[in-house]
């Protein structure tokens, strides 16, 4: 690979396969919006007339999507919240604790990331179906915490990790308590990383299938069994048109991600040539 570098057609050849890989990976996503914009009601692709028309007709009367659009936004919010709560919890206690027996600990919290998305379903299915909770926004959020979380720990025990340590040692050495070097530092410090975990727990929330297919009742559907049971059931081209929603709203998600982690990512720096300039003593009794 090295050698390839060195020679301009070794650079063309790696910028033309990175380019396919590129596209290949694009290629369904580019295919769904374009196909969103034909009048033909079996969702043909190219378009031959383009109309904004499927697109009219999520928000026309009648129209069963707001209803599933709502419910999962209102479950993605539960779980949002949920997860972080789980998410900052366990992360701390991971990074900034003496835990014993970490690594099970580790292993068990993000299980959910391994275990088979039906498989935990089912699970969730035996769990609230006795304590008639089926069907339930709150027993669908419940079950989607499940999957979020690791994703929200995984990712707040990146940033907590990433917080420079002399930092909160600085703080406690000039007597500030726990709750204050939380408070005032680390917990500032990580708020890009937990914006992240809650846009990723948001959208792992409000894609996820499986467990809202076992969960779900008649009344409460949420967006990705409402387009499943339009692909199986029934014709309904408009279904092109909310994954093309779905689509803006996922990139939009990451746009802000990358944003926020810009922004955020001087901060520290800034702290640490403040500390830097006043001479702080670092662990072990050195100036930093």
């Amino acid at each position: 690979m090295m050698e390839l570098r060195k020679t301009l057609a070794g650079r063309i050849a790696l910028t033309a396969i990175a380019t396919m890989i590129l596209l290949f990976l694009a290629l369904p996503i580019v295919v769904i919006l374009v196909t969103s914009f034909s009048n033909n009601a079996f969702a043909q692709f190219p378009p031959q007339v383009w109309t904004l028309n499927w697109y009219k007709a999520l928000f026309a009367d009648g129209s069963k999507w707001p209803a599933a659009l709502s419910l999962s936004a209102l479950v993605a919010a539960l779980s949002t919240v949920f997860s972080l709560i789980i998410g900052v919890t366990a992360a701390t206690a991971l990074t900034r604790s003496e835990l014993p027996l970490r690594s099970a600990v580790y292993a068990l919290v993000l299980g959910p990331l391994v275990i088979p998305q039906i498989v935990t379903a089912l699970g969730l299915f035996l769990l609230f179906e006795p304590a008639a909770m089926l069907g339930s926004p709150l027993a669908i959020a419940l079950g989607h915490t499940v999957l979020a979380s690791p994703i929200a720990v995984l990712i707040l025990i990146a940033t907590l990790r990433g917080i420079d340590e002399r930092l909160e040692d600085a703080a406690a050495s000039m007597g500030a308590g726990r709750l204050t070097i939380a408070r005032r530092i680390t917990f500032p410090l990580a708020a890009p990383g937990m914006l992240a975990a809650a846009i990723f727990s948001f959208i792992t929330s409000f894609d996820e299938f499986y467990i809202s297919q076992f969960l779900s009742s008649i009344d409460t559907v949420t967006l990705p069994v409402r387009v499943y049971n339009s692909l199986t059931f029934e014709i309904d081209a408009s279904v092109t048109a909310v994954s093309a929603i779905l689509i803006a709203f996922a990139i939009l998600a990451l746009g802000l991600v990358a944003l926020v982690r810009w922004l955020g990512s001087g901060r520290q720096d800034s702290l640490l040539s403040v500390e830097n300039t006043a001479g702080v003593a670092a662990p072990g009794g050195e100036a930093v």
